[in-house]
């Protein structure tokens, strides 16, 4: 195959074959990386926007009139929102082209934040911060639209690894609008100079995705392709299992500050200084899941994972009543960080798990590239949306168990349960043994008989 040549006034290539190994050496790779490198910086700004209020309301003091209740509800709506738009931000590469759409959603996380930085102010009624609160859930749509884009640029051999890295360097915007206004406030600036910095920087994402991106021609609208993957229920198995590994990031990310602020009485500062490590650490480990997906499979390390999620939970159920804040946030941040290697090796298996499907119905080469493309872009929408739910449910729990009980003990159990349900899921789904029946069945069966284990 010839090199890509990008139209110049439009940026489009014609054809793309990543799994042709010489045009992967010749061109694909440098193309391929340029276009995940400023795809990281838009996903990225788009993670600080969408969290932005996690930072925001550790801030808000009496003054503001809101309750711990109020501020639960309101990084709830948020954490809804961003889940939502998802779906049609994954649809919008087809359409529009991925560079196209992404200075279009970079473009956009200007509304949000030039909102807040004009109500952030004591005085603003609730139904305010909850409106433009609720704007700023676009900024979670740009992981959706990212990783469709990025899916289709790589190879199968690569994507645990390039999705693991674009999804962990947009991830990292979270702990680096947390840090960044530990920083500013810290030192007097305020909220709104907080908001004020991302201004110029959305600004800047837009125009380099404008300048050195391309659009793949070869990634269509393809309505069927999202009716074929709503169909196929590892669309949906997956979204379960992403809820316990992307809704526990997202979901801790906006709640932990909080958490610390209402059960161990932490001081805004006090909160913030502390509140960014676990989300750093999470997002740091997020492509590492993805390459140990790429060697053993992304089932083997989903499955180990929620084990360790699991035992880091129960830590906290049994740590909780002592009060030791070291402890607390010591566990805390270790499942920080399996939630976010648990999220490299899911979204691994997506690719995966298509392909394998692909096999299995007979087609080969290119054909079978062509039909894990189609249904794992069209399905990650989906799969992004559903899991991006689990932060609201996360937000609801404790804004209840802080209701019911006082503390968030209840919260846990309750994650505690969820863990040891997605460990069952994936066992039984992608890495339980087929049955003695199925193991003396013909040659031409291995066919039927997925290898999950191994996506």
């Amino acid at each position: 195959m010839t090199a890509p040549a990008p139209d110049p006034r439009s940026r489009w290539i014609k054809e793309w074959d990543p799994e042709d190994e010489t045009f992967w050496n010749s061109t694909g790779e440098k193309v391929a990386r340029r276009n995940l490198a400023f795809s990281v910086l838009s996903e990225h700004i788009g993670f600080s926007v969408w969290t932005m209020w996690s930072v925001l309301v550790l801030f808000m003091g009496p003054e503001y009139g809101l309750s711990p209740a109020d501020k639960f509800l309101l990084t709830s709506m948020v954490t809804l929102v961003g889940a939502v738009v998802r779906v049609p931000y994954t649809f919008a590469v087809a359409l529009f082209g991925g560079r196209n759409w992404t200075v279009v959603s970079a473009a956009l996380l200007l509304v949000p934040t030039v909102a807040a930085f004009a109500v952030t102010k004591p005085g603003t009624s609730f139904g305010t911060f909850l409106l433009v609160g609720l704007l700023a859930g676009v900024g979670g749509g740009n992981f959706a639209s990212s990783m469709t884009n990025i899916n289709a640029f790589f190879p199968m051999e690569k994507k645990g690894w390039a999705l693991g890295l674009n999804a962990g360097g947009g991830n990292i915007g979270v702990p680096v609008i947390q840090l960044a206004a530990l920083v500013i406030i810290g030192a007097g600036g305020g909220p709104r100079v907080l908001l004020g910095i991302y201004i110029p920087l959305i600004v800047v994402a837009a125009v380099l995705a404008a300048l050195f991106m391309d659009n793949l021609a070869t990634v269509r609208n393809d309505t069927g392709a999202a009716i074929d993957a709503a169909k196929d229920g590892h669309t949906w198995v997956m979204s379960f299992l992403y809820v316990g590994t992307f809704g526990s990031f997202i979901g801790y990310a906006f709640a932990f500050g909080q958490v610390l602020q209402v059960q161990f009485g932490r001081t805004p500062l006090q909160a913030a200084g502390l509140t960014f490590i676990g989300p750093l650490l999470g997002s740091l480990l997020r492509p590492v899941g993805g390459r140990l997906a790429d060697r053993y499979g992304g089932a083997r390390i989903t499955l180990w994972n929620y084990v360790g999620m699991a035992a880091a939970t129960g830590l906290l159920v049994v740590s909780a009543p002592q009060k030791s804040l070291p402890l607390f946030v010591t566990v805390f941040v270790v499942l920080f960080a399996l939630s976010g290697l648990g999220n490299g090796s899911t979204y691994k298996m997506i690719p995966g798990i298509f392909r394998a499907k692909a096999l299995a119905r007979g087609l080969t080469g290119e054909e079978a590239a062509s039909y894990g493309r189609r249904l794992s872009g069209a399905s990650m929408g989906l799969i992004g949306a559903v899991g991006a739910l689990g932060g609201v449910g996360i937000n609801l729990a404790f804004r209840q168990s802080y209701l019911s009980y006082g503390s968030g003990t209840g919260a846990f159990v309750a994650f505690l349960v969820f863990y040891g349900l997605c460990f069952a899921v994936t066992w039984a789904v992608y890495l339980r043994r087929p049955d003695g029946r199925r193991r003396t069945a013909t040659a031409t069966e291995p066919k039927t008989r997925l290898g999950y284990a191994e996506v």
